[in-house]
């Protein structure tokens, strides 16, 4: 089932490290922004796809067809 919210390019690749559990810090290290970016960009994730956390946020975006699995992005850090 495809959703049709608009999720912007750059929310898109917030959404894929949040997937591989990715702290706010890694986020914005990753993607060169702030930490306080990172979490606005979180915060209008959770509201678009009406989650209450990071769990139900990935959870909805695999349901909404936001996520695939792909085994070339398997979390593969020691953490």
């Amino acid at each position: 089932m495809l959703h049709h919210i608009k999720i912007s390019s750059r929310e898109q690749e917030v959404l894929q490290l949040i997937s591989l559990a990715y702290s706010t810090t890694e986020i914005a290290d990753a993607l060169y922004i702030s930490p306080e970016t990172a979490k606005t960009h979180r915060k209008n994730l959770l509201m678009k796809l009406d989650a209450k956390n990071s769990a139900g946020l990935v959870r909805k975006a695999f349901e909404f067809g936001y996520l695939t699995l792909n085994k070339s992005l398997r979390l593969d850090r020691a953490s």
